[in-house]
């Protein structure tokens, strides 16, 4: 592959952008994936993708839960884009994988051949070939494949600890941003809400919120499912939990009031994977506050819209996966708390 003079590519991975031109890999409707490798470009064997929660979610409703179906459906939205957005829901996921070859101009000292790394960006701009499935469980949004990936020169990865199972690894990593950005926002007494806390980013951000609004503050958990809200009760990973539908609006706001003596959060996170769920953010949130949309599902019209049409100033923030040393904070976490980890490994190992 270095005998002969590789193509000088874009650090952004603009080169690789089939339709429509002009724009970058991520909105890019179809990419070029073949594995022939740019300059500024690492070739990964892919062992294992994290699909985003969201993008299952959708995937395995699709499919009524038919695992050769979610298979077919994974190959053809690959084979139609040349990498893993789903077309619903816009979102990918990350993965796993071995550094296969590196281009001759990619940042030096980072990255050696053979090194075991995740990647910190979307599958939704990430050029991905499938060659087979090797393992989909309905259950587990982890899928085992044969296939080779690139990782251009602006993406970020992490090279995978030695004292952490890779799996497990990938599972918090896929969610490093949530409990990040939650270190970010949340200080001593501040009263939280997570939406969706029983989830695996749910989970991480709650334990990053415990840790910061101490023993003076709150952390009000939002769950769906009545098995998830006992299991962050058994954690003590949240001081009130509350199992309701985040879609009901007025239902979790009057619960959420009761609790807070009327006042509100002062930070809200919402973590669900299905959407319509804005609102419910919103309202529950005290004004000046903040609401961290880490949900792939969240709707920016709604929340904009809907924040003004109730008269909230508040502050929205987006979701971006990414935060300054995110990849460390949310290893500590799993290496600092013995019963996350010991969930995590019982789901993703």
């Amino acid at each position: 592959m270095h005998n002969k003079i590789q193509k000088k590519g874009c650090r952004y991975g603009t080169h690789r952008v089939v339709l429509p031109v002009g724009t970058l890999p991520q909105p890019a409707l179809k990419l070029d994936n073949t594995m022939e490798i740019y300059d500024n470009e690492v070739l990964i064997d892919v062992s294992t993708l994290n699909v985003d929660s969201a993008s299952y979610t959708q995937i395995k409703q699709a499919c009524g839960g038919d695992a050769a179906k979610m298979e077919e459906m994974i190959l053809s939205i690959v084979k139609e884009r040349g990498k893993l957005q789903n077309p619903v829901t816009g979102s990918g996921g990350m993965l796993i994988g071995t550094v296969k070859a590196i281009g001759d101009n990619f940042p030096k000292n980072k990255l050696k051949v053979g090194d075991k790394i995740a990647t910190l960006v979307s599958l939704s701009l990430t050029p991905l070939r499938i060659d087979s499935i090797k393992k989909l469980s309905p259950a587990s949004d982890q899928v085992d494949i044969d296939g080779e990936a690139i990782l251009f020169e602006s993406g970020h990865f992490a090279v995978l600890p030695n004292d952490i199972p890779e799996k497990l690894a990938l599972a918090a990593l896929d969610v490093a941003g949530a409990p990040a950005q939650v270190d970010r926002l949340v200080t001593e007494g501040d009263i939280v809400c997570i939406i969706g806390g029983g989830g695996k980013s749910g989970i991480l951000c709650c334990y990053q919120a415990m840790q910061n609004a101490g023993p003076s503050g709150k952390v009000i958990v939002v769950e769906f499912s009545p098995e998830n809200a006992k299991r962050i009760s058994d954690m003590n990973l949240a001081t009130d939990v509350i199992v309701a539908d985040a879609t009901n609006v007025m239902d979790v706001y009057n619960k959420v009031m009761d609790i807070t003596g009327g006042r509100g959060c002062d930070v809200t996170v919402n973590n669900v994977n299905v959407p319509s769920t804005e609102m419910t953010s919103i309202l529950i949130t005290k004004g000046q506050g903040y609401v961290y949309f880490f949900s792939m599902a969240t709707s920016f019209t709604k929340a904009a819209l809907g924040a003004e049409g109730v008269g909230k100033d508040i502050n929205l923030i987006v979701g971006n996966g990414y935060a300054k040393g995110h990849a460390n904070l949310t290893l500590n976490i799993i290496r600092e708390s013995k019963d996350i980890r010991e969930l995590f490994e019982k789901l993703y190992v």
